[in-house]
């Protein structure tokens, strides 16, 4: 298990006045998150003060993404690829464009998202939980989560990590929020509108050790 960083390059390119985000007269915090936690269009391409505000295939913003995890983990043309909360399959359409004799999946509890899509993979990916993948054991040469752990309640988080390790034949990648002193924590406070699992660094690993991942991560910061 090692920490390595795919995922700060995207992170950091996106500016957050994170007051703004709690004080906002329309959608304050609270009503925000009410609405974000349904994952229906105002999560997605709703107004931007509720979360993304339209999250949109830009090309090339997730390939240097894709590029990285390729060369990284050495696969295969033919490597089977899993996605775990895979939104609208942005990442996976990028690895199937390097590698296009890959098989490439994706799940994830967002209907909407699933339903809009690249249409060039929609036949690949699956509304579903990822408590409970409907994939047999080892049958994938990476699997992947991105900013979908932390979403989730304690009791789905065990399920989740645990079921990502059975259907992995070896490589696994997941980054989560997180927070390394009470500023970022606040930050983390103010900005998210889904996050669920609040944890440094040091509990994150020991939620690792606990459900027997030994795969790589990395973790969002709010700095």
């Amino acid at each position: 298990m090692q920490e390595i960083d795919f995922m700060s390059v995207l992170h950091k390119s996106t500016n957050r006045d994170y007051l703004a985000r709690v004080n906002d007269p329309i959608y304050p915090k609270a009503e925000a998150a009410i609405l974000a936690k349904k994952y229906d269009y105002d999560y997605w391409d709703g107004d931007r003060r509720i979360n993304y505000g339209g999250y949109k295939y830009i090309p090339g913003r997730w390939e240097k993404v894709a590029k990285k995890m390729i060369d990284y983990y050495s696969l295969k043309p033919n490597s089977k690829i899993l996605d775990i909360g895979c939104g609208k399959g942005f990442l996976l359409y990028e690895f199937k464009k390097l590698l296009p004799k890959s098989d490439i999946y994706g799940i994830d509890i967002s209907e909407y998202a699933i339903k809009n899509s690249k249409e060039e993979i929609n036949k690949n990916l699956t509304i579903g939980s990822s408590c409970n993948l409907p994939w047999d054991n080892k049958y994938f040469d990476l699997v992947i989560s991105i900013n979908t752990f932390h979403n989730l309640y304690c009791f789905q988080l065990e399920k989740s990590i645990k079921e990502m390790v059975r259907v992995s034949k070896k490589n696994k990648y997941l980054c989560v929020e997180s927070y390394r002193n009470e500023y970022e924590k606040t930050n983390l406070l103010y900005w998210q509108v889904t996050c669920e699992a609040f944890n440094n660094p040091e509990e994150w690993k020991w939620w690792f050790k606990k459900c027997n991942y030994d795969g790589n991560y990395s973790f969002i910061f709010f700095e």
